[in-house]
Formats: structure tokens, C-alpha cells, sequence
């Protein structure tokens, strides 16, 4: 069974414009993410032109940013990257609850996807297992989540669902 940040045969970006989102905080680990996305994005056949790469300075602006990409009818999804890392307090907490329910709202609100490529992990070990190590690519996941959900919605609007 291939993992999910493999390419899937099935999936199909061609005319699919995309807005992915990527926090400037914590590169080394946000920097691999970003490239599984575009490779993900590439292997479905995606078009440069249609796919805008949008800086974020850190996890909990990505809400924000995705909100105005797909409010304003240039995107059929959005994918956001980020990486928040357990500290001493509850801060984590706190940003990656309030980026799921915001992202989860707005898909909801605008019927696009917007989704949740945030790795929220305890040690910057752990990140990058899932950014570019054992445990995946969550950059190429979270792309390949958004691809399929675009599909699924197009599907459902021409009556081909």
C-alpha cells in the first residue's frame, strides 16, 4: 500500500489552482515540506502557472493568509505548511488548536479546501521525520489532501459525484 505523501495515479491537478502557504518560521523543517508539496503538486499533474507560493511569517498567520487566497476566487484550494514546536508553555497548544478550527471554518465557510499541513511535534527530531525523513513528506500529504478534496468538490458542483 503506498504511504499518503506518495503519488497517487488517481489524482489529478490539471487546471487546479492552488495557493500553498508556507510560515517562514522553523525553514529547515518547513523548507523540505514546501518541496514534497510542489513535487506532489508536479506528479498530478499540476501547472506552475496555476499553483502561487505564499509566504506566511509563522504557523498562526497561515489562517489568515488562506482566508484572503480563497475568498477571492483565484483559488480552488489552499495548502498550509507549517511546524509548531512544544515548548515550555501551552503556546503550542494554544497556535496549532486555533489554526485547525480556523482552517476547518474556512474550508467550511468557502466550500474549498484549505488543509492542514502543520506538523505540531515535541522536538525538531520529530519534525523532520515527518517533513522529509521515515515518517513521510506532511508537505506532499498535505497536497495531495488538497488535490483530492478539490476533485471531490468539482465532482459534487458538476454533477459527476
Amino acid at each position: 500500500m503506498a504511504r499518503p505523501d506518495q503519488h497517487s495515479a488517481s489524482l489529478d491537478a490539471r487546471g487546479l489552482r492552488v495557493a500553498l502557504i508556507v510560515s517562514r518560521y522553523n525553514p529547515l523543517v518547513t523548507e523540505p515540506m514546501r518541496e514534497g508539496a510542489l513535487r506532489a503538486y508536479d506528479d498530478a499533474g499540476g501547472e506552475p502557472a496555476n499553483l502561487a507560493i505564499v509566504p506566511s511569517p509563522g504557523a498562526f498567520e497561515l489562517a489568515a493568509i488562506a482566508g484572503a487566497a480563497l475568498r477571492s476566487g483565484r483559488y480552488d484550494a489552499a495548502v498550509c505548511l507549517g511546524c509548531v514546536l512544544k515548548g515550555e508553555t501551552r503556546h503550542d497548544e494554544v497556535i496549532a488548536d486555533a489554526l485547525a478550527v480556523a482552517l476547518a471554518t474556512l474550508s467550511a465557510e468557502t466550500g474549498l479546501p484549505a488543509a492542514f499541513g502543520v506538523l505540531t511535534v515535541g522536538s525538531h527530531e520529530q519534525a523532520m521525520a515527518r517533513a522529509a525523513g521515515e515518517r513521510g513528506n506532511k508537505g506532499a500529504e498535505a497536497m495531495n489532501a488538497a488535490i483530492d478534496a478539490a476533485a471531490s468538490i468539482r465532482a459534487l458542483i458538476e454533477g459527476a459525484a
